[in-house]
């Protein structure tokens, strides 16, 4: 079963959103079970809905924050720049939203200046080793979502696969670690450039991460990157 990777409530298990990400109804809750922990990450950005954190994402450029589109939802802000997504790096309100599959780019009320995530044009190669990172639970039931960043080492199975909005994604599984709830809208990173974005899980072995190769064009016509 592929579960999308909110990371939702306490106690719920679902989507990748927080808690994880797979059906566009379920909660998003994906957390990186195993892997370890991450002390430095100026691109990356806690992502919340309402108040409450909801998904991971990262910085792009001044104006935009990547992260999936089953986390859009209420008043949406972010934390960039910080590994602890309760404290530090700067804070933005969400002003505007747009979407593309499983997909979504986040427009900041200001800019934000840092070291911003590169993405990638094309797509990582079957059997390479990716990076995926995330504040995802860390067990698969029973826990919350990690207040640290977290990252893990994947193995590339596809990248011919689908995510939660039929979109193209990248197939891949676990080698010291897997997504979960609340690691949605989180990167999977080759060669040091972001090549997809959190969508769903098995929760066990399996996540499928949307194409940023397959969505490059959008990307740039809204982001400008």
């Amino acid at each position: 079963m592929r579960i999308r990777l909110l990371a939702a409530a306490a106690g719920v298990i679902a989507t990748l959103v927080a808690p994880s990400a797979a059906q566009a109804a379920d909660p998003v809750t994906p957390y990186i079970i195993g892997g370890s922990t991450v002390s430095s990450a100026p691109w990356a950005a806690a992502v919340f809905s309402n108040g409450s954190f909801t998904c991971s994402g990262t910085i792009i450029s001044a104006n935009y924050v990547l992260t999936a589109r089953h986390c859009v939802s209420g008043t949406m802000s972010v934390r960039v720049g910080s590994v602890n997504r309760t404290s530090g790096g700067v804070t933005r309100t969400v002003s505007s939203s747009s979407t593309r599959y499983d997909l979504a780019l986040l427009r900041l009320s200001s800019s934000v200046s840092t070291s911003y995530m590169p993405l990638s044009s094309a797509y990582p190669p079957v059997g390479s080793t990716n990076s995926i990172y995330g504040w995802g639970m860390t067990c698969y039931s029973g826990c919350s979502a990690s207040t640290t960043l977290k990252t893990a080492t994947v193995s590339v199975t596809s990248t011919n696969a689908t995510d939660a909005y039929n979109g193209r994604a990248i197939a891949s599984t676990r080698v010291n670690g897997n997504a979960w709830r609340g690691d949605s809208g989180g990167p999977q990173v080759y060669n040091g450039a972001q090549v997809g974005v959190a969508s769903t899980a098995d929760g066990t072995s399996r996540q499928y991460y949307g194409s940023v190769a397959y969505n490059r064009a959008w990307i740039t016509s809204v982001a400008g990157v």
